[in-house]
């Protein structure tokens, strides 16, 4: 099965920003609208350490000042915004 490395953000209620791997038989139209997704390998971004905000995980990865936690294969509810993953920043939140 084919997968994508991506940035998923929940809404206010639940207010995660996750990486991890998305399968290519969700599409984000379907992700979007019904609000639910499966990744595999997810890490949880518990202090973010930006400075240019979430898209920078999605670019760059990680910085020496996020907090990333242990991976989990988890279903999400609530999503809001995918953010596909470069193969710089993915590196990265494989080593965090």
């Amino acid at each position: 099965m084919e997968r994508r490395a991506v940035i998923i953000c929940t809404d206010s209620s639940r207010r995660g920003v996750f990486f991890g791997y998305m399968s290519e038989d969700q599409t984000d139209s379907d992700v979007i609208t019904t609000g639910i997704v499966k990744l595999i390998g997810a890490k949880m971004a518990i202090r973010w350490g930006t400075t240019r905000g979430v898209m920078e995980l999605a670019y760059t990865g990680p910085t020496a000042e996020s907090r990333i936690s242990d991976p989990a294969d988890c279903v999400l509810n609530g999503v809001t915004s995918i953010f596909n993953v470069t193969a710089e920043a993915e590196e990265k939140w494989q080593k965090s």
